[in-house]
């Protein structure tokens, strides 16, 4: 049951149950000092009572409280390990199990999703969970049945001071179920307006620059203060909700402590209670309800909780893709059979078959929005097909494992993605075990030698988030070396020479030409004069093919291609 309610690994589900065990014990352990404490008083009231003289033995008290302050430390020795340190495992293994989750999963989940969120789930949501489960869900529910067995234990001196003290616990948790049924609807408020928050920050940091230039910065952060204005109101409101319901069952649990002072008033009176029974039953009840109250004031992080649980298991239970490990490639054409695909009801392709064969370059050329992108993306996996076929080398891509397909790709996107790390090691993804020397070759013929050895420690020089110290061109060079360097059987160029300069684009496309020997190019570009030399042109428009064929027939065919060649000409003739 625990391992449903809070997404538990079976080891975790184990260790919830030993933690919740162990807070049993501790408080079980830190009730036995009433036990002297009441001999002490017995003995002290002997006289008073007419039961004789005060008889203390030192000794043996000296020995049974140091044996209880042994049972005390062991207990919370084995608390402290049953709790703490198996939640911050759990959590670790929480964020691994996420973060394969995801690096499974399609790239049209992350179209539907925003990174903050995804950040806000691996890190906050898991650090969350972490403190909740070492310092709330344990003390909560161990708490109740270490209560439950102490009163069960005084029911055998005297029922009737046993059911007074139990009475409030009903309907606390009573209160507490209730407590969960309201706070949903604010939990998830609360949390929707923190990821809003978080949005606007990052989203203000990252646009800071085009913000200050079109004067806009009252504007935009008066949007940001007003996210903000929500956030804290949606946060006062949930814990105004937590706090009257938990104020309250603390209460309701309370009530034990002056029906215990009342019915043992009576009973003492009726002679049908003992006199040290009655300081027993006082002591207890006094000590009694502590650990729990002090749960309850987490109670509302608890369902909190359980909002980030649902959240995380929207993203487990994602459909993953999924497909063979091992594959027998002997040939890389690549076919296009019937293919459909749209993103959400917007359909981008529409019934499209080409062959990109092996040994050949083969262009994709059209307007925006053709679909050339993503034609290259569901080649390689990122998405599938809605209807129709891909094959590669006679296989169905949807067969393959993606990272298994991805093994046999080297893709330079139109968007490049550099790491905060050495130059060095932005390349070196391409290939994890290159050497130095096929790491410089690489970046040779992708022209970055030069200007990388000019930087301050050379290959070594971090380059910042994204690579936010180097130009476009720097950026887009180095994301080609990184594919050359894989020297993978299919390359797919989506734009990757778009930041480069007439001279530098000219360098790499001579260094790409000497490594397709054998391999099967796809280039997608708007520029016509690099794509001019391709043995076969897709024209496509508006998710169809229009034309295909070399640059030769397809200019003199008077159709969208040599349109297109002739705006560009016109374009480079222009001057102000």
């Amino acid at each position: 049951m625990l391992k449903e309610w809070f997404v538990l690994t079976d080891k975790g589900a184990s260790d919830l149950k030993k933690a919740i065990f162990s807070v049993v014990l501790t408080d079980l352990a830190l009730m036995l000092p009433v036990f002297i404490l009441l001999a002490l008083i017995q003995q002290l009231l002997n006289p008073l009572l007419g039961l004789g003289s005060v008889d203390l033995n030192l000794i043996i008290y000296t020995v049974i409280a140091g044996v209880i302050l042994l049972v005390i430390f062991s207990t919370q020795l084995y608390h402290y390990k049953k709790t703490y340190v198996a939640a911050y495992e759990e959590s670790a293994n929480r964020r691994i199990r996420l973060a394969e989750k995801i690096r499974k999963l399609p790239l049209s989940f992350f179209g539907k999703k925003d990174l903050t969120e995804f950040t806000g789930t691996m890190m906050d949501d898991a650090t969350f969970l972490e403190t909740i489960f070492s310092h709330s869900v344990p003390q909560l529910f161990g708490s109740t049945i270490a209560i439950i067995i102490v009163v069960a234990m005084l029911m055998l001196f005297d029922w009737r001071m046993g059911v007074s003290l139990l009475i409030g616990l009903p309907i606390s948790l009573l209160l507490l179920w209730g407590c969960g049924r309201v706070q949903s609807r604010f939990a998830n408020r609360h949390v929707d307006n923190k990821i809003k928050v978080a949005d606007a920050i990052q989203e203000s940091l990252e646009g800071i620059k085009v913000i200050k230039s079109s004067n806009q910065v009252e504007m935009y952060f008066n949007g940001v203060n007003t996210k903000l204005e929500n956030f804290f109101s949606s946060a006062m409101k949930l814990e105004l909700v937590m706090g009257l319901f938990i104020s309250g069952a603390q209460m309701a649990l309370r009530i034990g402590i002056p029906l215990v002072i009342l019915v043992g008033v009576d009973l003492l009176t009726a002679g049908s209670i003992n006199f040290i029974y009655y300081v027993l039953f006082l002591i207890v009840a006094v000590r009694l309800y502590d650990p729990l109250t002090i749960a309850m004031l987490k109670l509302g992080e608890v369902y909190v909780l359980m909002t980030m649980i649902n959240r995380m298991n929207k993203m487990e239970n994602q459909e993953i893709m999924s497909g063979k490990t091992e594959i027998d490639i002997t040939d890389y054409d690549i076919e296009l059979n019937k293919v459909s695909f749209g993103y959400n009801e917007e359909k981008v392709l529409d019934d499209v078959s080409v062959t990109i064969k092996q040994g050949e370059v083969t262009a994709l050329v059209g307007p925006s929005g053709s679909g050339k992108s993503t034609i290259s993306k569901l080649i390689a996996r990122f998405w599938d097909v809605d209807k129709g076929k891909i094959v590669i080398g006679g296989k169905d891509v949807k067969s393959i494992d993606p990272e298994t397909l991805l093994s046999n790709f080297a893709i330079v996107f139109q968007d490049v993605v550099l790491f905060n790390d050495t130059v060095f090691n932005n390349i070196k993804i391409g290939k994890k075990d290159a050497t130095e020397e096929e790491v410089i070759e690489a970046a040779k013929l992708a022209k970055c030698d030069d200007f990388i050895r000019d930087m301050p420690q050379g290959y070594e020089t971090e380059i910042g988030e994204n690579g936010w110290t180097l130009s476009g061109g720097e950026r887009q060079r180095i994301s080609i070396a990184r594919a050359l360097l894989k020297d993978a059987p299919i390359i797919l160029l989506d734009e990757a020479t778009a930041s480069l300069d007439v001279e530098n684009e000219t360098k790499i496309q001579e260094a790409i030409t000497k490594l397709i020997q054998n391999k099967t190019l796809l280039i997608i570009a708007h520029r016509m004069r690099t794509v001019k030399g391709a043995d076969k042109i897709i024209v496509l428009d508006k998710g169809k093919v229009i034309e295909q064929g070399p640059h030769d027939k397809l200019i003199n065919n008077e159709n969208l291609y040599s349109r297109l060649v002739k705006l560009q000409n016109e374009s480079l003739a222009w001057n102000i």
